[in-house]
């Protein structure tokens, strides 16, 4: 026989849903600190792209380019990497805002089963908030 028995199968479910409910919580405050990655993708990147749509667009853009060979070709890769980049994290941005929305509906739907489901227990075995340890 195996040195691990489990004698008390409603203890190790019990358990297992501690486990469950624990793993959830973290996911939701993990939440909190995508969402603000998330807003910063929003904000920051378009900024970033109207930054460099106006140094492309400025009168003296081309000059440089010009006149400073090596500067202008490294300027330029620079903006596009710049623009490039932030289109991704723009679009990344709201894509993980979507998400994330989507699963703070999720998780309040969840609390309010699991609250609605634990005051029914309660209420059918006469059990108090207190007497829940």
């Amino acid at each position: 026989m195996s040195g691990v028995e489990n004698s008390d199968p409603d203890k190790s479910r019990f358990s297992l849903i501690e486990v469950i409910e624990s793993f959830i919580e973290k996911i939701n405050n993990i939440r909190i600190t995508l969402l603000g990655i998330s807003i910063s993708g929003l904000i920051l990147a378009p900024f970033a792209i109207g930054m460099s749509a106006y140094l492309i667009t400025h009168p003296h853009f081309f000059f440089i380019l010009d006149e400073y060979d090596e500067f202008g070709v490294f300027l330029s890769i620079s903006l596009g990497i710049i623009i490039v980049v932030s289109l991704v994290w723009f679009v990344l941005g709201i894509r993980q805002y979507v998400i994330l929305k989507s699963w703070n509906e999720k998780y309040t739907r969840y609390i309010r089963k699991k609250e609605k489901i634990d005051s029914e227990i309660s209420s059918q075995f006469e059990l108090d908030d207190d007497q829940n340890t």
